[in-house]
């Protein structure tokens, strides 16, 4: 890999972990409250709520496991990219959740709703963060001493 490509590697995992991070902050209520400029949820009731809207089809308790097992992918998935641990695996994961959560949005919302938020492309940024074999500056270079030039 080039020296380039791992620098642009690492940018695409640091970007797409943070991406993952936020919207779990917004929905804890850790960066705003409901109805606050920029923010979604603003507290977990609002998201289990959006959850049911994009699984019409389960029960409201339903909707709140897949709630807690959505934030809980996201969290994860987001802090494994950030730290660069396990990161093919993370990126592949992150890029199925955010895949599976862009096709509930466009059958329920519609095709824009995932568009205007870029859902689509964190699902192809995952994707193909997980076909890369070394990922600069990583805990994975530091463990499994992946041939890059860019150790941690």
């Amino acid at each position: 890999m080039y020296f380039y490509q791992q620098i642009l590697s690492f940018f695409l995992r640091i970007a797409l972990g943070i991406t993952l991070l936020i919207p779990v902050a917004d929905r804890l209520g850790w960066i705003g409250m409901p109805g606050e400029k920029n923010i979604s949820w603003g507290n977990w009731a609002i998201f289990v709520l959006y959850t049911h809207k994009l699984n019409p089809s389960v029960s409201e308790e339903v909707a709140g496991v897949l709630a807690i097992l959505a934030t809980l992918g996201e969290a994860s998935f987001g802090i494994l990219l950030v730290f660069g641990l396990f990161t093919r695996w993370a990126a592949l994961g992150a890029g199925l959740l955010t895949g599976a959560f862009a096709l509930a949005m466009t059958i329920e919302l519609g095709y824009k709703a995932p568009i205007n938020y870029s859902v689509w492309v964190d699902s192809a940024a995952g994707l193909l963060l997980a076909t890369f074999y070394a990922h600069a500056y990583s805990i994975d270079n530091l463990i499994f001493e992946r041939r890059s030039t860019i150790f941690f």
